[in-house]
């Protein structure tokens, strides 16, 4: 999966490695499912998945990259037994002229192993902000996914107990396009969302959404203010938006959702779905003294679906009063 230089690139070389208290076995599954990485690297958005068999995987993903999103397709040849996978960006995001590399666990004593993780990539030569932007962008987002992955696989078991899952689901008389509608202008929300008093939008490319809200929320015994950062990933034509929140609320480390439509010939059922990775640590200080993680999760379980429903909600009185296109 390598691809020779052309005259005129600057080939560049990178590898990190971090030693896991944990089995191959473990952390090997944690970098071959892509569907996990919004919870498990901080960096990636959203992974599609575009075709998979077991031994090769392509995809397309966004992430966060010294404060920008990048997206491109990728392919990945998957070795289970050896425990290696290589991968190379079909079309790579600039500055990038290629990108690709290879994720390696090799076992060691005592239940241990050893997670690598190599990139090669090219820029064109004589551009040396380009060169240093790629540089801090793959050094910054390979020691934030590795060490990730370390924790997670050491505390499998914890990690585990910390993710919660929150569905909610309306159905109702109207046109799926009305209601993406809504859902799609989370910039209009403070005027008909109780609970969203700001929002920012910053559409990025088309479907591509930087958002910046603040939403009044009942965390523990007062209600406060609580500032969040996103981006959403939008697909229009399958009334799908996924969504990570790149600054999440102090409770959470990781924050994903979904939101989605699907239609018969007479109704339309939405569907939010949001996944939460709790920061333990934060859970007396944000819910009180003595708040058990049952609690917690108790707590998040009851307040996001709370939000969720009423966003539903006035999606769904927005399309109940909009024009069904003919």
């Amino acid at each position: 999966m390598s691809a020779e230089p052309m005259p005129g690139e600057r080939v560049l070389r990178t590898a990190y490695t971090v030693e896991v208290q944990a089995p191959a076995g473990v952390v090997y599954g944690l970098v071959s499912d892509t569907t996990r990485w919004p919870l498990v690297m901080p960096p990636t958005v959203h992974v599609e998945r575009l075709d998979f068999d077991g031994a090769e995987d392509r995809f397309q993903m966004w992430v966060t990259a010294n404060g920008e999103v990048k997206s491109w397709f990728s392919r990945r040849s998957m070795d289970p037994v050896a425990r290696r996978i290589s991968f190379r960006h079909e079309t790579p995001a600039a500055p990038a002229l290629a990108m690709g590399g290879q994720w390696s666990v090799d076992e060691l004593a005592d239940g241990r192993c050893r997670l690598t993780l190599d990139h090669d990539f090219t820029v064109a030569a004589g551009l040396p902000d380009d060169e240093a932007w790629l540089r801090l962008a793959t050094d910054t987002n390979s020691r934030a996914e590795l060490d990730r992955i370390r924790a997670a696989a050491e505390n499998a078991e914890r990690h585990a107990a910390l993710l919660v899952s929150v569905e909610d689901e309306l159905t109702v008389k109207a046109s799926p396009e009305a209601l993406h509608d809504f859902l799609y202008r989370i910039g209009d929300w403070p005027a008909t969302v109780p609970h969203v008093a700001r929002v920012t939008v910053d559409e990025l490319s088309p479907g591509v959404q930087r958002v910046a809200m603040d939403t009044l929320a009942a965390e523990g015994a007062a209600q406060t203010t609580r500032s969040t950062e996103a981006v959403r990933i939008c697909f229009p034509a399958a009334y799908r938006i996924v969504e990570k929140r790149t600054v999440p609320a102090p409770l959470f480390a990781e924050h994903v959702l979904e939101w989605s439509l699907s239609a018969d010939e007479s109704d339309v059922t939405a569907l939010c779905r949001h996944t939460v990775l709790l920061r333990e640590e934060a859970v007396a200080e944000v819910l009180g003294a003595g708040t058990s993680l049952a609690q917690a999760r108790g707590h998040v379980r009851e307040t996001l679906g709370r939000e969720s429903r009423s966003i539903l909600a006035r999606a769904a009185r927005h399309a109940r009063g909009a024009v069904r296109p003919l």
